[in-house]
């Protein structure tokens, strides 16, 4: 049994701002967006309404980079920003998520058993902090259910049977005549069951602003009374880029410590 942290959502990377976490502990899920048009989601930079505050996903920027494989460097603007589709990964609704990702991703999600969790962090700016301070914040989770793996060797057939397993998945959302988005990587596709979902408020902050020995500036690191209480194998660890943390404890012990999701 283990648990494996995520790094999810929107952030200036992608959308060019981070959802913003209100002075009450409420926050704004804000997903991705997909990287192709050719999609069957129907949510929408648009469509996609902050739950808390006025307004939808396309309100929080002017431009996205989504960075199309196939089609280079595309800017989207005006009109277009609100109907480009959105990456819905995790989805906490359908209690699906998938990943790709190669660097410690793909090896620790697809280790999961029924019973593990996967938990999710993402980037949020406090809105009552005068200097504008982002931190990383885990947002919800997912109890594992189901775990299935396509690789680029798996056989159509066997490929086909999975993505009909996983029908509200972002992943197969994208796929193509049975053929996923980027047929050279593997893609861990994990189905998760209650207890899980998304934070009603109060997220966990994982991370901490300081400078480390060798280090000029402040970076943004995995707090280290979260890496002793969670038994997370690499305390300290640099997370600009979202890495995949594995905690050495049992999802229930993981529950514990969070609590459940819609009594935060």
């Amino acid at each position: 049994m283990t648990v494996v942290l995520a790094g999810i959502g929107a952030d200036t990377t992608n959308i060019g701002a981070l959802a913003p976490l209100y002075a009450d502990g409420r926050f704004e899920y804000v997903p991705i967006p997909e990287k192709t048009r050719e999609t069957s989601e129907t949510e929408t930079l648009g469509s996609w309404n902050l739950r808390y505050s006025k307004g939808c996903a396309a309100d929080l920027t002017t431009r996205i980079r989504p960075q199309p494989i196939h089609d280079g460097d595309a800017v989207v603007t005006g009109d277009d920003l609100a109907a480009w589709p959105l990456h819905h990964d995790p989805n906490f609704e359908a209690l699906t998520y998938g990943e790709h990702r190669t660097s410690g991703y793909v090896t620790s999600l697809r280790e999961l058993e029924s019973g593990d969790v996967v938990g999710f962090y993402a980037g949020l700016r406090r809105e009552d902090d005068p200097d504008g301070r982002a931190h990383r914040y885990l947002i919800g989770y997912l109890t594992v259910d189901r775990v299935d793996v396509v690789t680029p060797e798996t056989p159509r057939t066997e490929r086909e049977r999975i993505l009909e397993t996983h029908p509200d998945n972002a992943h197969t959302k994208r796929a193509r005549d049975g053929r996923l988005y980027l047929e050279d990587k593997s893609v861990v596709l994990i189905d998760g069951r209650e207890p899980g979902g998304l934070f009603e408020r109060a997220p966990i902050q994982l991370s901490e602003y300081v400078v480390q020995p060798g280090n000029v500036r402040p970076q943004y690191y995995l707090r280290e009374s979260i890496a002793e209480e969670w038994c997370v194998d690499a305390g300290g660890s640099n997370m600009m880029y979202k890495p995949a943390y594995r905690c050495d404890l049992s999802g229930e012990a993981f529950r514990k410590c969070v609590g459940v999701p819609g009594q935060r």
